[in-house]
């Protein structure tokens, strides 16, 4: 008999909320950390993929991002208006230049971002709000699809917004939404 994988760890939307309220936006640092968790949590993208993004990757205008995903394959994922805003407000006080090429996301000394440097700011903030060690970048991912998934977004969409292969690596999502019935 095959054992069931665990379930993913994801956060309620108040915590979410939390997180969201957490960077401190008078700053272009505090702006780009209020964007990659927006962008992170609103469109379900992994770290990897964010910190791939540059910025001729998204579209503010038509509200859509195009990132690669594992096995490189490409997928567009539409942007709530919030977001766009998020990261509008962030490019327009980045210190550093905006080329068509360059990253979307920089470090404190220009260059890319990186996954751990990604993992900090969750960890920041984490820190700061009480929030559980499993408060990661990626249970952001997992939120994103287990509240989908509870508004009642059919699986195959979210299948693709998650960039999933398989319809059952997206079928885990369905075990996390019963468990939480259960326990509700």
């Amino acid at each position: 008999m095959r054992a069931w994988p665990t379930l993913p760890q994801f956060l309620s939307v108040e915590d979410v909320d939390r997180l969201l309220s957490a960077p401190d936006v008078s700053s272009p640092r505090g702006l780009r950390d209020r964007a990659l968790i927006e962008l992170l949590y609103a469109t379900g993208l992994r770290v990897s993929e964010l910190v791939g993004l540059r910025t001729t990757d998204i579209d503010l205008d038509s509200g859509c991002l195009t990132c690669e995903g594992k096995g490189s394959k490409q997928r567009v994922v539409p942007l709530l208006p919030i977001v766009r805003e998020a990261v509008d407000d962030y490019l327009a006080r980045t210190p550093w230049p905006v080329g068509a090429d360059d990253p979307l996301f920089r470090g404190a000394k220009g260059g890319r971002l990186s996954q751990g440097m990604v993992q900090k700011a969750m960890a920041r903030a984490r820190i700061m709000l009480g929030l559980p060690a499993t408060a990661t970048p990626h249970a952001l991912r997992h939120s994103f699809a287990t509240h989908l998934l509870g508004a009642g977004a059919d699986l195959r969409s979210l299948q693709e917004l998650l960039g999933h292969a398989s319809l059952g690596s997206t079928q885990i999502y369905t075990r996390v939404d019963a468990a939480t019935l259960l326990d509700v």
